[in-house]
């Protein structure tokens, strides 16, 4: 993102009501967010500035990264394997896709968006359940 972009983004921030904005362009993100006057004369000022993280145990056991070509969740939503309840999924694994080709649908604020292949290859895995939430980023498929 344009550092002439960002600044004109605080600029309207800055001159406007809001308290917070976030614009997702592609991959990139970016949020602003403002303090209001009252939120920062509330805080106690015995509090440090800035405060160190611990260290977190994680006591689960560690995700591994599935080996082949993983094709990511572009967005937040719910994941449907079919185009409408009790019809065939658009893939299963062992099957063969060409790139562009529909493998699930992710509901977003009540907008059914198409997820495509960005690989040929043949499925191998399918990692989120039908009807699970999803999140950005996350692992949906394995084609090899």
């Amino acid at each position: 993102m344009d550092i002439k972009k960002i600044k004109k983004l605080l600029e309207i921030v800055e001159a406007s009501s809001i308290t917070e904005i976030e614009i997702r362009v592609g991959e990139e993100a970016i949020r602003i967010t403002r303090m209001s006057t009252a939120q920062v004369l509330t805080q106690p000022q015995t509090q440090p500035a800035v405060t160190v993280p611990q260290a977190i145990e994680e006591t689960g056991p560690q995700r591994e990264e599935p080996q082949g070509h993983i094709v990511r969740s572009p967005m937040v939503g719910i994941f449907y394997r079919s185009p409408t309840p009790g019809a065939k999924p658009f893939v299963e694994v062992g099957q063969r896709v060409e790139v562009g080709d529909v493998l699930c649908i992710i509901e977003a604020m009540k907008i059914l968006n198409q997820i495509e292949a960005d690989k040929a290859g043949v499925v191998t895995k399918i990692l989120v359940e039908n009807g699970e939430p999803v999140e950005y980023n996350q692992p949906l498929f394995v084609i090899e």
